[in-house]
């Protein structure tokens, strides 16, 4: 934990946590690329991006103003861009930033698992990638984002000063109670879904994804969970095994390869236990199948979308729950917990151009 934010970070007051359950909506909206295959910087493909409206449609019934954080293939895209600007402009939606290294410039770094990280770039290059998106979001759309999500959940030991220095106030990168350390990634093992501040100034709010562990073993979901992981045991189908004797679960509030009835089951476990925020998460390229493993033709696009409608009508009438957004929740955490005061940005801020913009 320590690596990843050196200047420690400021839990959340619990009291700031009561109150109505509220649902978060962020979309990793990114380039259609293959998972089996090496990375590649020539894939760059969003035409799926007009497609979004299936999900879109879904959110705007249920008045949830869902948060797209693009990577630089949609921000450099009109074709993928003018959809969703249009949608910001419209108040239906808000615009994060989203750094998947290997198609964004500047390419000095080796392709690798390794560097899929951003946050195992070095310091000034990781700064000069995320700068360079930041700076295609605020041409292409108008505003400067304020959100991010690292590409593969990956922030380093120096993505909070690289936030705090380009104007970022909040970050959704955390996969709590998971480590990514086998393939190079960060361990975020130690942490819980509760949101925290952290960096230098303690302005930037991080807002984790929503995540549970269930089963009689549940108790030993630390140990439990990075040996699961591993690929001998994936290899050998023990995740599914121990799911299926109900010894150990680990649920992802995600319509991506999640059943409504595990969405409801965590949701209920959570709500049970004291949480009131939720992340709902998936990939923009999983709209079209094909693209994903989670939509591999036109039944599961189906699944996918009924999913994604069934969960937002529970979480509304069931849960008593509410929707909000990312900037929402931190504005009200700021101002019911000290740790996290002014500067809180009340309103979009202006276009601003860098001399690093391409």
């Amino acid at each position: 934990m320590q690596r990843l934010f050196k200047e420690g970070i400021s839990p959340v007051e619990g009291s700031a946590l009561q109150g109505i359950p509220k649902l978060m909506v962020v979309v990793d909206t990114e380039e259609e690329f293959d998972w089996s295959r090496p990375y590649s910087r020539s894939a760059v493909g969003v035409a799926h991006v007009g497609e979004l409206g299936r999900v879109q449609t879904i959110f705007e019934r249920y008045g949830i103003v869902p948060t797209y954080v693009v990577d630089y293939p949609i921000a450099t895209q009109e074709e993928a861009f003018g959809t969703l600007r249009q949608w910001q402009e419209d108040c239906r939606c808000e615009i994060g930033a989203h750094l998947h290294p290997w198609v964004n410039p500047p390419f000095d770094e080796e392709l690798s698992v390794t560097n899929s990280y951003p946050g195992n770039l070095p310091p000034a290059l990781e700064r000069e990638k995320l700068a360079r998106l930041t700076d295609a979001i605020a041409r292409n759309f108008g505003r400067r984002p304020a959100i991010y999500r690292a590409g593969r959940y990956g922030i380093g030991s120096n993505t909070a000063a690289i936030l705090e220095g380009l104007g970022y106030l909040i970050d959704s990168s955390v996969v709590p109670f998971t480590s990514f350390v086998d393939e190079g990634g960060p361990d975020f093992a130690l942490l819980s879904r509760d949101p925290f501040w952290f960096g230098a100034s303690q302005q930037v709010l991080e807002i984790p994804l929503t995540i549970g562990w269930f089963g009689v073993l549940n108790a030993w979901g630390g140990q439990l969970q990075p040996l699961l992981r591993s690929r001998r045991a994936i290899r050998l189908h023990l995740p599914g095994v121990f799911s299926r004797l109900g010894l150990f679960e680990r649920i992802r509030l995600t319509p991506e390869g999640t059943s409504f009835a595990e969405l409801c089951r965590l949701t209920k476990t959570l709500l049970a236990a004291g949480t009131r925020l939720f992340v709902l998460s998936f990939h923009s390229p999983t709209v079209v199948p094909g693209n994903t493993p989670y939509v591999r033709d036109r039944p599961d696009l189906q699944a996918f979308l009924r999913t994604i409608d069934e969960y937002c009508e529970f979480f509304r009438t069931s849960c008593g729950g509410d929707s909000s957004t990312l900037r929402e929740v931190r504005r009200l955490l700021a101002a019911k917990d000290r740790s996290g005061g002014d500067p809180i940005m009340e309103s979009d801020p202006p276009l601003v151009h860098s001399a690093s913009a391409t």
